[in-house]
C-alpha cells in the first residue's frame, strides 16, 4: 500500500508512479480545500465553525480528522460532500468546484439509517433504483453484499441485524455507487469495542481492494492510527488545522506497534491530553 504523504492545499494531488502501481487507484478523486471558512446564523449572533482550513487529499489516500467534540469536523465533511456550501474559500474535486452532492462522494454516518420496511438487498439497491438502472445492474447489489460479507442476509430486514451487520449494509449501500471518495462520519461510534475493531478491519480491506479515497472523522485516536495514512488535528471551534501527522507504517498494522504508541502520544499531546498518558 502507498505511504502517507503530507500535502499542502497547493500540492499536486498525486502519488509517485511507483506507489500508484501498487494500488488500484482507478477512478479516485483528489480533494483540495483552500482557505475554507464556514459559519451558521445563530439566533443571537453568527457562529463561526471553520476558519481558514486548507487541506489536500490525494487520490486513494486515507485521511483521518481528529479534534474536540463540536469543533466542526462533521461540518467539514458536509461541505466536502456538497451537502452545504462553504461561507468562504473553495473546495474542489479534481479541479472542479464542489457545490452540490454527487454519487462520486458518498457519506456513511454513525447511524446506518436503513429503511426498516426494506430488506437488506432492497436497502443496498437504493442508489441504483434512484438512478433507474437497477434492472440492468442488479448483479452489483449481490456483489456489494459479498464485499461486506452479507450475502446470506440479503433478504432479512434491518431489525434482524446486529449493529455491526447494519453498518456493513450501510457500507454496501455506499459501495454500490462506486464512490471515488468515501466520507465516514464516525461510522463505528455506536458499536461495542470488539465489533468496532472487526469493522475497522473491514473498512481497511474495502479501501485496499477498491482504491477509493477516504475521509474519516473519529474521536478514537487508536482507530485513526490503525486505519489512516495521515491524521489531521483540529483546534476547538472555530476549527483550524493544528497539525498534520503522517502515519508511515505498512499494512497490516499491529495495534501493539511501539511506533504507533509513540504517535499516539504525539497526537494526544496535540489534543491537550498528553499528560494523562
Amino acid at each position: 500500500m502507498v505511504k502517507a504523504n503530507t500535502l499542502r492545499a497547493d500540492s499536486p494531488s498525486t502519488f509517485p508512479q511507483e506507489d500508484a502501481e501498487k494500488a488500484p487507484f482507478h477512478g479516485t478523486s483528489g480533494i483540495v480545500l483552500d482557505q475554507v471558512c464556514h459559519a451558521f446564523d445563530a439566533p443571537a449572533s453568527r457562529l463561526d465553525v471553520l476558519r481558514d482550513v486548507s487541506l489536500a487529499i490525494a487520490p486513494g489516500e486515507f485521511v483521518a480528522l481528529l479534534g474536540p467534540s463540536g469543533c466542526g469536523k462533521s461540518t467539514l465533511l458536509r461541505l466536502v460532500a456538497g451537502l452545504e456550501r462553504a461561507s468562504a474559500g473553495t473546495i474542489t474535486q479534481d479541479g472542479a468546484p464542489i457545490d452540490h452532492p454527487d454519487p462520486s462522494r458518498i457519506v456513511v454516518f454513525q447511524d446506518p439509517t436503513l429503511f426498516p420496511w426494506r430488506t437488506v438487498w432492497q436497502n443496498v439497491a437504493l442508489g441504483l433504483e434512484a438512478r433507474g438502472v437497477l434492472k440492468q445492474e442488479k448483479a452489483r447489489v449481490d456483489e456489494a453484499l459479498c464485499k461486506v460479507g452479507l450475502e446470506s442476509f440479503a433478504h432479512v430486514y434491518p431489525h434482524q441485524l446486529s449493529g455491526g451487520m447494519a453498518q456493513r449494509a450501510a457500507l454496501a449501500r455506499a459501495l454500490i455507487n462506486q464512490p471515488q471518495l468515501l466520507i465516514l462520519d464516525e461510522p463505528l461510534g455506536k458499536l461495542d469495542s470488539l465489533t468496532r475493531m472487526e469493522m475497522q478491519g473491514e473498512i481497511l480491506s474495502l479501501w485496499q481492494k477498491n482504491g477509493f479515497s477516504v475521509l474519516l472523522v473519529t474521536h478514537d485516536v487508536e482507530e485513526a492510527l490503525f486505519l489512516a495514512q495521515r491524521i489531521v488535528i483540529f483546534s476547538p471551534r472555530p476549527a483550524s488545522i493544528l497539525a498534520q501527522i503522517p502515519i508511515d507504517r505498512p499494512y497490516p498494522r499491529h495495534r501493539g506497534d511501539p511506533i504507533l504508541a509513540n504517535l499516539r502520544h504525539e497526537v494526544l499531546n496535540r489534543l491537550g491530553l498528553g499528560e494523562s498518558w
